[in-house]
């Protein structure tokens, strides 16, 4: 980036030294701006294009030869042609950055009052490649997706029955997994209720909880889609396979608060309309143990001493 603006009035011995300040103000950049301004840019592109930008443009009236052919009068600072070569590259950027601060304050100025600069709480965490998109991430290797996908079991001796298709498979094969048959569990009137939502609702499903008087939770980040395979979007005409996206697992056991009431309250804080407003899954708890006192079952789910 910074040779850009000097390539074709430099030296070797120029270019070596432009090329070795680029690369410092690289590092600087990134570090200056994601530590100290705070301002996001993960593919370093200001670092990149804008500070070298610059330093390229500067750095030609610096290192400027007198060998380009039809640029005999170009020469730099470094190289005899005094401040001249220089004071023209400097009101050159600093023109070039007055204009563009004018130009897209106000057109950021115009888009904001229009349709605003910022998209929804929702999209920043799902993410735009994702949203706008329909595509899990454009750096490839860098998607939960892409992960996931190295990380599935090898079949061996172990787990292959010698065949992929269900109907080719012997009777042998097919009854080669053990059947489990177990008696019905009476209802032992605890239940454990499993709530999938997007993460941009978990606060007000946390207070909903609380005030039904759910006294503990645990929550897991995960990823995951529903039926609609992430909103079933396309790409390029194409549709897409299942996108996974940030989701919140809010997990709760109750025995005196009724299962319905909970469900009533979850199903009224996350209802949206939308697709993707999320799950609400309930399980029979056949055993509870308290593990600081040895209470069980309906006593160690009392929060009292």
């Amino acid at each position: 980036m910074a040779i850009t603006a000097p390539c074709d009035v430099t030296d070797v011995a120029g270019a070596l030294v432009i090329g070795g300040v680029s690369g410092v103000l690289v590092v600087f950049g990134v570090w200056f701006l994601d530590n100290k301004l705070r301002i996001d840019d993960p593919v370093g592109a200001v670092a990149v294009h804008c500070l070298n930008g610059i330093w390229g443009t500067i750095a030609t009236g610096l290192f400027a030869t007198t060998s380009a052919p039809g640029n005999d009068t170009v020469t730099g600072l470094f190289y005899g042609g005094g401040f001249h070569q220089l004071g023209i590259q400097t009101v050159g950027f600093l023109a070039v950055a007055a204009w563009t601060a004018v130009t897209i304050t106000v057109t950021f100025l115009i888009i904001k009052a229009l349709i605003g600069l910022r998209v929804s709480e929702e999209e920043e965490i799902i993410g735009l490649d994702s949203c706008e998109h329909g595509i899990p991430s454009a750096y490839s290797g860098f998607s939960i997706m892409d992960v996931s996908n190295t990380m599935t079991m090898e079949v061996n001796e172990n787990t292959s029955l010698g065949t992929e298709d269900y109907e080719a498979a012997s009777d042998v094969q097919k009854n080669a997994a053990v059947k489990v048959q177990a008696a019905p569990i009476a209802s032992s009137g605890m239940y454990k209720i499993v709530i999938i939502a997007k993460l941009t609702k978990y606060d007000q499903l946390k207070k909903a909880m609380n005030d039904l008087g759910v006294t503990g939770m645990t929550v897991t980040q995960v990823m995951g889609c529903g039926i609609q395979k992430g909103a079933g979007e396309r790409y390029r005409g194409v549709e897409m396979d299942a996108t996974l996206l940030p989701k919140v697992k809010v997990e709760i056991v109750v025995s005196s608060i009724p299962v319905a009431d909970v469900i009533e309250a979850v199903k009224k804080t996350l209802y949206t309309g939308h697709i993707g407003d999320g799950k609400i899954f309930v399980y029979q708890v056949d055993k509870v143990v308290k593990v600081r006192t040895g209470e069980e079952d309906f006593a160690a789910l009392q929060d009292v001493e």
